[in-house]
């Protein structure tokens, strides 16, 4: 048994720091996710049509929520937990799945029903996910993240003009100011991004709102005379908005959703467990999923929706070299007290709409771009996979373009391809299996598709000539610069005989010198 206990204190993220750094760092954790997960609350209830109370309560339920969930899964308990440093929360791969679903008949109770019962699957197939990973690879998952952030922006577009109330009344005069408040704020946080200190400009979106916020209160579009009206201290109460209900066409919406939770996840555990240098087989990524699934299962129950690992928080553990999971557990810890404080989901309900709407163009665009870079590590020479991902993410925007286009169809159908982010998925999966795990009837290897040829490369005429008073026969390009035929470096010089560096093309592969 000691010899257990010595190889467990071994690995780096069982390193304790103390109560002092582990509680300052742990806070640090909590400030770097803090706007990603107040945001899924105030869309979905947002959309439910709740009050601000209301909206108050959901903000505090998913803070209780995560951080059990974070606690759960940095402590660990048997088949529980991945031990490493994750942190939990409200996950926005779910966002526009659950608002389509609670504009829906159910509303925000068969939200909660999806949740449970896609993560009844999810915890299910948690211990066999690894072996049917292979069918998310990135060019499904990018398609994916990509038309979550892509998706999102409505909302964002929405609150910009002061809310669904304020837009569809058409108050041209209101847009106007609650737009330029917007601009104001996504101002604001672009100054915050630039600033040098790298502690402020990862906190930029939630310094934005606060800054954002403090200048609307100034010029008067704030209101925060109902923050007192309430308890200060509450525990969340169970089944607040009454008991869940299940809809088929909801749930398999939210099993996708799980699926794509599932994908995230594990590659996040397998990214921390890189960054911490410690060992991660498949034991431990089971283990992590089912904590992940079982904190979505038990989430409804206290008002929150489906959880996730931050992979905001994945970069924080690379940036800060703190290895240890008792930190994020301590962060855990500071959401659920966070969680348990009714006033502070007030305030964060008053925050202005504009001023979310300036931060959303930044929140969702970051999602956006994370799917771009996953996308960016596909292979698209010689393969079907831009196919894949322009269909995909084509079908993906069908509803978000224009809402009403499977109105015709049955209502389970509906309730799926109405979110963009499930007729993505389900597009995504089906032409990668479709692609590149049915080889008959694919063109010759390496050849790819008409659509990925790619384009005749080509000098202009005009390039030629210009370079025909400086270029000798036997001129040619060597790790970006001008060597003549004897190998000897030919120097570019300015209008006044200064010689500088000057490389003719980046020293890159597949770069050239010509036009295209």
């Amino acid at each position: 048994m000691s010899q257990t206990a010595t190889t467990e204190v071994k690995r780096p993220e069982d390193e304790y720091l103390g109560a002092g750094p582990s509680l300052g760092y742990g806070f640090q954790h909590v400030l770097t996710m803090y706007g990603g997960i107040i945001a899924p609350p105030l869309i979905v209830g947002g959309a439910a049509g709740l009050s601000t109370n209301e909206q108050a309560l959901l903000v505090a339920c998913c803070l209780f929520v995560g951080g059990l969930a974070t606690m759960l899964q940095s402590f660990g308990i048997k088949f529980f937990g991945s031990q490493l440093p994750l942190v939990q929360g409200t996950s926005f791969a779910g966002v526009a799945t659950m608002t389509a679903i609670v504009n829906g008949d159910g509303g925000i109770q068969a939200v909660f029903g999806a949740v449970m019962a896609s993560a009844a699957i999810g915890f299910l197939i948690a211990p066999f996910f690894a072996r049917i990973i292979r069918f998310f690879p990135p060019v499904v998952t990018g398609v994916v993240i990509t038309t979550i952030g892509l998706s999102l922006f409505p909302v964002s577009a929405q609150w910009a003009m002061g809310g669904a109330a304020v837009a569809n009344a058409g108050d041209e005069n209101a847009i106007f100011k609650n737009v330029c408040l917007a601009g104001a704020t996504l101002l604001i946080i672009m100054l915050l991004s630039k600033v040098r200190s790298a502690i402020i400009s990862r906190l930029s979106i939630l310094l934005g709102i606060v800054l954002g916020t403090l200048f609307a209160l100034a010029i008067g579009m704030a209101d925060f005379s109902k923050v007192m009206d309430g308890s200060i201290f509450a525990f969340p109460e169970p089944l607040a908005f009454g008991p869940p209900t299940f809809q088929p066409a909801a749930i398999i919406s939210m099993t996708i959703v799980v699926l794509v939770i599932l994908t995230e996840t594990t590659a996040d555990i397998i990214a921390v467990g890189e960054i911490v240098d410690t060992k991660v087989d498949r034991r431990r990524i089971a283990d992590g999923l089912r904590a992940d699934m079982g904190a979505s299962f038990l989430a409804p129950l206290f008002n929150g929706f489906t959880q996730s690992a931050f992979a905001q928080n994945v970069g924080l553990v690379a940036i800060t070299g703190v290895k240890s999971r008792f930190v994020v557990a301590a962060g855990g810890l500071i959401m659920l007290i966070l969680g348990l404080l009714p006033i502070l989901g007030r305030v964060v309900a008053a925050v202005p709409m504009p001023v979310l709407g300036g931060a959303g163009i930044v929140l969702f665009g970051t999602v956006a771009a994370s799917g771009i870079r996953t996308l960016g590590k596909v292979k698209y020479q010689g393969t079907p996979n831009l196919v894949i991902v322009s269909t995909a993410i084509g079908i993906g925007m069908l509803p978000i373009a224009a809402p009403d286009i499977y109105s015709g169809f049955p209502t389970w159908f509906e309730t799926i391809f109405h979110s963009g982010i499930s007729s993505a998925a389900v597009a995504a999966v089906l032409l990668n299996i479709l692609f590149n795990e049915i080889k008959l009837g694919n063109p010759p290897k390496g050849e790819g598709s008409v659509f990925t040829a790619a384009p005749p490369r080509y000098v202009r005429l005009e390039s030629l000539e210009h370079l025909q008073g400086s270029l000798r026969e036997g001129d040619t390009i060597k790790n970006g610069k001008l060597v003549d035929s004897e190998g000897k470096e030919v120097p570019a010089i300015t209008a006044s005989g200064e010689v500088i560096q000057a490389p003719v093309v980046e020293n890159r592969s597949g770069s050239s010198n010509s036009d295209h």
